[in-house]
């Protein structure tokens, strides 16, 4: 379903230059209306210091029953940017994105993705398009900031738990995730297909495409000024959350690492990794017996990764994406 932009907005449109960037924000939701409008509300707050592009927006539900339908409508009279809304009745964050790609086709020369429980800065697709410039770029990701939406308890800060990695503008990367990214759509074009469906549920669907995408030589760079703020809800400030997400991690590590490099020496080579995961794991939380809490929660986290790892190479599958956090 599209929804029309106003008057006003298709007259903006109208004077626009042919050659404007024409850019698709991807955004896939399911059961999180107060994330999803948040994020709207965000996306339209967007600033450009030059050029501003030719910007559509395309929200994809990810419930047959379409239940953001009603809020993409209530809402698209007072964005500036034309919103498509859609659903994509396939349960799994690897259908619902690639339904996004398909919504955004063939339009879309460029095309960013962000999570519908994150928030970006103003100047957020600003800088990512800035720094593709400067360092002609396939690929851009950015930093991802945690909010909380409640005081969490001093070990979680402590530990760092939340805190993304963090790198120098213009820094190559061998992988990016959709939660903070910009691509080119031609990247799709080498590709034998989009995101992989496998990863319907267990994660990690992103990190493998984005590690193809590199592997078949396109260029991923860094942009440490393209900030989106991550709302974090107490049900994953959580011990339980914690090592779940770190098992799951592991887990879908080893599914990528056996799908691209399938020779001989995967299994043995992961599952060497994951054994000294969980030594390290161990030694760790001893340690965090006197260290404190956030010390031995990092520590069983270690632990968890690399038994998720060693599950991994032996085919067991964690859904992670059966349980939605936070609305």
């Amino acid at each position: 379903m599209h929804l029309q932009p106003t008057s006003n907005e298709r007259q903006l449109d109208q004077s626009r230059p042919a050659w404007t960037m024409r850019i698709t924000v991807c955004i896939t939701t399911f059961h999180r209306p107060e994330g999803l409008k948040r994020l709207l509300e965000g996306v339209n707050k967007l600033t450009f210091r030059a050029e501003t592009p030719v910007l559509k927006i395309v929200v994809v539900d990810n419930d047959p029953a379409g239940p953001a339908r009603k809020l993409c409508e209530q809402m698209s009279s007072t964005l500036q940017w034309p919103l498509d809304y859609c659903v994509e009745p396939r349960r799994g964050i690897a259908p619902a994105r690639n339904r996004a790609l398909s919504q955004a086709a063939p339009q879309a020369e460029w095309l960013a993705f962000i999570d519908d429980d994150e928030v970006p800065d103003p100047q957020w697709l600003d800088e990512l398009l800035l720094v593709q410039r400067q360092y002609d770029a396939d690929v851009v990701s950015g930093p991802v900031i945690a909010r909380f939406v409640e005081p969490v308890p001093r070990w979680i800060v402590k530990g760092s738990f939340f805190d993304s990695p963090r790198y120098q503008t213009g820094q190559r990367r061998g992988y990016a995730y959709t939660n903070n990214v910009l691509f080119r759509s031609e990247v799709l074009e080498k590709l034998d297909c989009p995101f992989d469906e496998r990863f319907a549920l267990t994660g990690g669907g992103d990190a493998h495409f984005f590690r193809r995408v590199s592997r078949a030589g396109f260029k991923i760079v860094w942009a440490a000024d393209a900030v989106v703020r991550e709302w974090i809800p107490d049900t994953r400030a959580r011990f339980g959350w914690l090592v779940r997400r770190a098992f799951r991690t592991g887990n879908s590590m080893a599914m990528i690492k056996l799908d691209l490099r399938p020779g001989w020496s995967t299994r043995p080579i992961q599952a060497a990794k994951g054994i000294v995961w969980i030594l390290l794991g161990t030694l760790r939380t001893l340690c965090g017996v006197v260290a404190g809490r956030h010390v031995l929660v990092k520590g069983v986290q270690w632990l968890a990764y690399g038994v998720g790892l060693l599950l991994g190479i032996a085919g067991a599958r964690y859904r992670e994406y059966k349980t939605t956090h936070g609305t």
